[in-house]
């Protein structure tokens, strides 16, 4: 679980930079700069979600010891 949350993480950070990519600076709130802000607000999302879940199964691992 601890290497597929961690590649889950990865992957969530390459979506980020993808989707950086993908902004145009000059409009960021029109066609496909809207969809990249979207895409980007999403990751961060899984990111924060996976960093939880990371926490807490290590919290779980200190209780149970």
């Amino acid at each position: 679980m601890k290497i597929f949350t961690t590649i889950l993480l990865f992957l969530a950070f390459a979506l980020i930079v993808f989707n950086i990519t993908l902004l145009d600076f000059q409009n960021p709130f029109e066609g496909d700069s809207m969809v990249a802000l979207i895409g980007i607000a999403a990751a961060f999302c899984a990111v924060f979600i996976l960093l939880i879940f990371k926490l807490s199964k290590k919290i779980e691992a200190n209780l149970k010891n």
